[in-house]
């Protein structure tokens, strides 16, 4: 697997307008794109912070993936995303190296690249996310 770097963090909050408002006022960062996934009851805000990039996710209902992480453990960092050159060649590396897999297959995520996570469980209790580059 070669990972191309930290592609950007996920970041689950409660109020996602209140969120993008002190990302800018606070740390200067620029708001890129706001996009919703109603299959996965979720929005995402994509927020640029010099080279880096987090991605502000809140819940469009509560018994999304987001909305449980928020009900169990409040707001805070949810994922960190790895860029890969390759996703499929990826996700065979992973599942190798005996990782559990949520996505066993690529999808297509918000930001209009292929994506798959690893289980939480697998890499020290981190939810991990590749993103196809």
């Amino acid at each position: 697997m070669v990972l191309t770097g930290i592609h950007h963090v996920g970041v689950a909050v409660t109020d996602l307008d209140e969120s993008i408002e002190l990302y800018k006022s606070a740390l200067g960062a620029e708001l890129v794109k706001r996009a919703r996934n109603e299959k996965e009851g979720i929005e995402a805000a994509f927020i640029h912070t010099g080279t880096g990039e987090v991605e502000l996710l809140s819940a469009t209902r509560p018994d999304s993936p987001v909305g449980r992480f928020l009900a169990k453990r409040g707001p805070g960092l949810h994922h960190v995303a790895y860029g890969v050159t390759d996703i499929a060649q990826a996700l065979a590396d992973a599942r190798a190296a005996g990782l559990e897999l949520i996505d066993a297959e690529p999808r297509m995520g918000l930001h209009g690249s292929m994506i798959a996570f690893v289980h939480p469980k697998s890499l020290g209790g981190v939810l991990t996310e590749f993103v196809e580059t």
